[in-house]
């Protein structure tokens, strides 16, 4: 099945959906919580929250899982209305240590399930990430995750474990923002029905704010050309998760659903695509975090 690329309209107002291959949801936007913590970052998630916010993103390799569950606490919504994600460290990857990692996460995060849990990186040398995976698809089927994906999975890595398992992720969180704009992969992506989603969906320091293919999609729309960055990946199909620690950002980077991109804008945000857009050169079959 393809996937759809927009998103349906949910309950909450502004703010759509997309149906995973498992049958759950996402909010077609997330709030990135890297790297905020301690109270300052408690009071950033909160207020994110307060903006609209409904998926946190967070990882074990972040140290801020327990900011994270506090800032839910805080927020007042009942859990049920909150979505969370974590992600396994590559040190994890064993079976065991794998249910260990999950079980760490959901203590740190005072929570009784995960929303989605991502294997983090495949670490392609370390040679047990289809292990790790296994040990997800289990915790899945005892409710200790909702639903299960991957980070910087690459084609060949998203085959070995389908493969072996018969289960395809929902989601691969990819590097992907105009300057690397992932092409390849989505196409892959939307093959087997699985989500994209995108970390740095800006670009960070290579954010093309002041290209004029943003500029000028901006100043006809009326909006800012990061609120225009963000609506290039919800017309894309990938659900961003955006990072601010200012309220008036989390506000703006939220308030992308009122306004459309022309196909011609869209090509011309795509045509930003730099061949060294990567921003640390972060290869999956090279590059490895423990």
């Amino acid at each position: 099945m393809a996937q759809t690329q927009e998103p349906t309209q949910a309950e909450q107002p502004g703010v759509p959906t997309y149906a995973l291959n498992d049958g759950n949801t996402l909010p077609a936007i997330g709030f990135g919580t890297y790297p905020l913590k301690g109270e300052e970052g408690v009071t950033a998630m909160v207020q994110a929250i307060e903006a609209g916010y409904r998926l946190l993103d967070t990882a074990v390799n972040y140290e801020n899982e327990t900011e994270v569950g506090e800032a839910i606490r805080r927020s007042g919504l009942p859990r049920s209305e909150m979505q969370v994600t974590s992600k396994l460290p590559g040190r994890h990857h064993g079976y065991a240590d794998a249910v260990a990692s999950v079980r760490g996460s959901l203590d740190r995060l005072g929570l009784d399930y995960l929303d989605l849990h991502l294997i983090h990186w495949p670490n392609p040398s370390v040679g047990k990430y289809v292990e790790a995976w296994r040990a997800l698809v289990d915790l899945r089927e005892h409710g200790l995750i909702r639903s299960i994906g991957v980070s910087n999975f690459t084609e060949a890595h998203l085959g070995h474990i389908i493969d072996e398992t018969g289960v395809t992720p929902v989601v691969n969180q990819v590097e992907l923002h105009p300057r690397f704009p992932q092409e390849e992969m989505r196409t892959v992506h939307e093959r087997l029905d699985i989500r994209t989603e995108a970390w740095s969906p800006m670009g960070k320091r290579n954010a093309p704010l002041d290209e004029p293919a943003v500029t000028r999609a901006a100043d006809r729309a009326g909006v800012t050309p990061g609120q225009v960055i963000l609506r290039w990946h919800v017309q894309l199909g990938s659900l961003p998760i955006p990072k601010s620690g200012n309220p008036e950002r989390q506000r703006q980077n939220l308030d992308i659903f009122g306004f459309e991109l022309t196909s011609e804008e869209l090509e011309e945000i795509s045509g930003l695509a730099d061949p060294r857009g990567r921003l640390f050169g972060g290869d999956p079959d090279s590059h490895e975090e423990m």
